[in-house]
């Protein structure tokens, strides 16, 4: 039998889409949590702690709004799982993840015979994809043609896509929902957090699904949060749904949320745990503390730092997020973007490549709101770039960086 070494992974800086460098509060509410069971009083108290504070977060009166153990992609599986065998459902993808969001619709929506002739990649005659080209926004008048066209029942959409850094219209998909009595469902994974939004103020949507580790900056498996209208959990007592861990109703209870009503005592779901209960509910309180408001403001404002410096580095940038820069790299370094963040990543920069095609580089700024973390940045890509032969002053970069902040002071 191999005994193998004790695993040491050191410090990195983690300036990619996400997750972003947790907190030191998180990590101390994570480590100093007692041993507890999934039912023990504090924990229980932490978890409806944490629903209420989301509901501030999310800027919403739904109820349903809750915790789904996991990552982002359980929160997006719970949200999907609305969706039934045979389901008309229009998806608009501009992007990877958007685009793996839209194979599972197609695996929820297909029939039993559409998904035994290929499981791995259904093509569900009820599903409709509306592609968008890499690197741009999905707009308000594809998405009202799309839905005036195809009628479905179910409409999708990604509101910040992180393969490319595009915001999506938001309002225009909720607007295009109400016009043509469709239901919305949402990924707002990158968007929650960073954004200063409310989702009671986008009636078109009914179901709504985030991330731990982007926005709330919470660890990676903790809490994904997801938001339901009463229309969407009526639909799911009406119909049912095709998962137990995931089901929105079912799995509200453990959070105290019975009969669309808060309640003093929760039912048991799956066993969580103390240590990502408390983990997630200091996260919570790190952001609603912050100020939502101000923290999107902050996001914009070291996002044109970020983007000004790689600017003035030669590349182009294309992306309009302002948690995530996706550029392309100038002259001779363009076709050598995996080169490059491979070897910023074996540097302990953690940026890092498009998954798609065109191939570009991805630098996020998730919990980096300080010039002097921006800097480090800069200066970090900098050296990535210059050791790979590119041609400009770093001083310069680094004085035109420093003066952007100094007008500001």
């Amino acid at each position: 039998m191999t005994v193998f070494p004790a695993l040491v992974i050191p410090e990195t800086l983690a300036a990619g889409p996400g997750p972003g460098n947790t907190d030191p509060r998180v990590l101390e509410a994570f480590a100093k949590t007692g041993v507890a069971d999934h039912m023990q009083a504090d924990v229980l108290r932490g978890m409806k702690e944490a629903k209420l504070m989301l509901r501030e977060l999310w800027g919403t009166k739904n109820v349903y709004t809750f915790g789904v153990a996991g990552t982002g992609w359980d929160g997006l599986d719970c949200v999907h799982s609305l969706i039934l065998p045979g389901d008309e459902v229009v998806a608009f993808v501009n992007g990877t993840f958007s685009s793996i969001d839209g194979l599972t619709i197609r695996m929820k929506a297909a029939t039993q015979e559409e998904l035994a002739e290929n499981s791995l990649d259904p093509k569900p005659a009820s599903v409709k994809i509306i592609d968008t080209p890499h690197g741009q926004s999905i707009s308000a008048e594809t998405i009202d043609k799309a839905l005036a066209e195809h009628k479905p029942m179910w409409a999708f959409m990604a509101h910040w896509e992180t393969g490319s850094g595009r915001v999506n219209d938001l309002k225009g998909f909720s607007d295009a929902c109400v016009k043509h009595g469709v239901m919305g469902i949402v990924d707002a994974v990158s968007s929650l957090g960073v954004g200063d939004f409310n989702i009671d103020d986008y009636p078109g949507v009914v179901a709504w699904a985030s991330c731990p580790q982007k926005g709330v900056l919470s660890l990676p498996l903790t809490y994904a949060p997801v938001s339901f209208t009463d229309k969407a959990i009526e639909m799911v007592k009406k119909r049912g749904c095709r998962t137990f861990v995931h089901h929105p109703i079912l799995d509200a209870r453990h959070w105290g949320i019975i009969d669309g009503k808060d309640v003093d005592t929760p039912v048991y779901h799956q066993t969580h745990s103390g240590y990502a209960v408390a983990a997630f509910h200091e996260a919570l309180r790190i952001i609603l503390g912050y100020g939502r408001a101000r923290k999107a403001s902050d996001y914009k404002y070291h996002e044109a730092a970020l983007r000004q410096a790689v600017e003035a580095m030669g590349c182009e940038v294309t992306s309009n997020m302002p948690s995530l820069v996706v550029l392309n790299l100038p002259g001779k370094l363009a076709g050598r973007e995996k080169e490059l963040v491979q070897g910023a990543r074996a540097q302990g920069f953690g940026i890092w490549p498009t998954l798609s095609e065109p191939v570009q580089v991805r630098i996020g700024i998730l919990n980096q709101l300080s010039p002097e973390q921006i800097t480090e940045i800069v200066s970090r890509f900098a050296d990535s770039m210059l050791a790979m032969g590119a041609e400009f002053d770093k001083a310069t970069v680094l004085n035109q960086l420093k003066s952007y902040y100094a007008k500001a002071a």
